[in-house]
């Protein structure tokens, strides 16, 4: 074989190396470009990024599930708001209540008079008229003063009403008042022409007395205010 030849053989096999490697190369780069794989990396973070937003789509839901609580919140306070109008109005309605009752009588609505009861002796009637257009109750007794005098007499217990002496426009009540001692037996004894009935609103009557008027001792009791002259008179 000629030198000619032999070169010929070489360059031939150097080429057909230098295509192989250079294939070589080329697959090792497509394999290298191919790595498409980070993008598909990326599209899987991306896919494991969509239950987050989920979870924070459940998040919303969540809070959105709350509102009825809020709403219920919102009742309880409504109900609370009907309860108190109620204990108003049930306050009220007692309150109403009392107008059905009478008020109490001042020296304005009434007029009294004083009388010699022919028995027993040294015994005044008192006799108190509702002049006015609503009926009242008079004070449990009349807190008489005579004359001067700096105190009240004392009341005959015995003779107290299951109630007040109610007197409607027109109606009547009475008192008796022991003036003495018919045996002499009472102290202090003074003479005295005037005669003040005190009611509880500040209010004041003034009584005219019998002619000549009247002789107090220590023996000055009343009773209290009875519905009739008879029941007045027996203490």
């Amino acid at each position: 074989m000629s030198a000619r030849t032999t070169r010929t053989r070489l360059f031939a096999a150097t080429t057909v190396a230098l295509a192989a490697l250079s294939l070589t190369a080329c697959e090792g780069d497509g394999v290298d470009s191919g790595a498409p794989a980070p993008a598909a990396n990326t599209s899987v973070a991306g896919n494991t990024n969509q239950p987050s937003a989920k979870g924070g789509s459940g998040d919303a839901k969540e809070d959105t599930a709350q509102a009825p609580d809020s709403g219920k919140g919102a009742g309880a306070g409504s109900d609370a708001g009907s309860g108190s109008g109620a204990g108003s109005g049930s306050g009220a309605g007692e309150d109403q209540s009392d107008p059905g009752l009478p008020g109490k009588c001042s020296a304005s609505d009434v007029r009294i008079t004083a009388a010699n009861a022919p028995r027993p002796i040294n015994h005044l009637l008192l006799t108190a008229t509702n002049t006015g257009s609503k009926t009242c109750a008079l004070p449990e007794y009349p807190a008489a003063r005579f004359g001067e005098a700096q105190s009240v007499p004392p009341v005959a217990e015995s003779s107290k009403p299951q109630s007040l002496t109610t007197l409607a426009p027109g109606e009547s009540g009475y008192a008796g008042v022991r003036l003495s001692s018919g045996d002499g037996s009472g102290e202090g004894g003074y003479d005295t022409q005037t005669l003040t009935i005190p009611f509880e609103d500040g209010s004041i009557a003034r009584v005219t007395l019998p002619s000549g008027g009247v002789v107090v001792d220590s023996a000055l009791t009343v009773t209290y205010w009875q519905t009739s002259a008879a029941n007045a008179l027996e203490y």
